[in-house]
């Protein structure tokens, strides 16, 4: 699942230049049975199977650094926002537990993690993609990654906290639908101004939330 993401676009271009390094790593590597068994049945009964500790706990271990950063990607966890990937690109180094089946157990929340994350409300199949969206938008904010051409301060959610204004490109008019005339003129004050203008209606129309902030 991670190889995809991985080997694309910014992230592998970060990586070809020495900025940042990533590494999968199967927990399997970890068990010590003939099945590689990562996982059990839940103490108390339930459906499902929970990933072990002690299989966890070796796995963190074994790839902890001085200044080792252990994340858990669960929905019990903070929301995940920019300002939190913006923090967590200045790390020196990471590591990011993603679950799958059932759940993780807790001792991993109480004594392994140093920080617990969910990327929204919802449930997925296990926490691969979460860690992927970490691991894309912690990356494009370490220095060097971007060129100038694709700068973050003006995306949404990034310096100015508002959902970024409308974006616009040829045909000028096309099927009725307009480009807004302001962009057009080469104002460039007045251009921010408008762009400023959108994204604070578009933040309180869609996402009244981030204003409050």
């Amino acid at each position: 699942m991670f190889k995809g993401p991985f080997d694309e676009s910014i992230l592998r271009r970060a990586q070809d230049n020495g900025l940042v390094e990533i590494n999968i790593h199967d927990l399997r590597s970890w068990a010590k049975d003939k099945h590689k068994t990562v996982d059990d049945k839940p103490y108390g009964g339930g459906t499902g199977m929970v990933m072990k500790v002690d299989i966890i706990d070796t796995a963190v271990s074994d790839l902890k650094k001085k200044n080792t950063k252990v994340i858990l990607l669960d929905p019990t966890g903070k929301k995940f926002t920019q300002s939190m990937a913006r923090d967590l690109s200045k790390l020196k180094h990471l590591i990011l537990i993603a679950g799958h089946y059932e759940g993780i157990d807790h001792r991993v929340h109480e004594h392994i993690s140093d920080e617990i994350i969910s990327i929204g409300d919802y449930v997925l199949t296990g926490g691969e993609i979460p860690t992927m969206v970490l691991v894309d938008a912690m990356v494009r904010l370490v220095p060097g990654v971007l060129s100038k051409e694709e700068a973050t301060k003006f995306e949404s959610f990034s310096e100015k906290g508002i959902l970024e204004h409308p974006q616009y490109t040829r045909p000028e008019n096309y099927k009725g639908w307009k480009v807004p005339e302001v962009l057009l003129k080469g104002n460039h004050k007045e251009i921010e101004k408008w762009r400023l203008g959108k994204s604070l209606a578009r933040t309180k129309k869609i996402r009244p939330d981030l204003l409050k902030q």
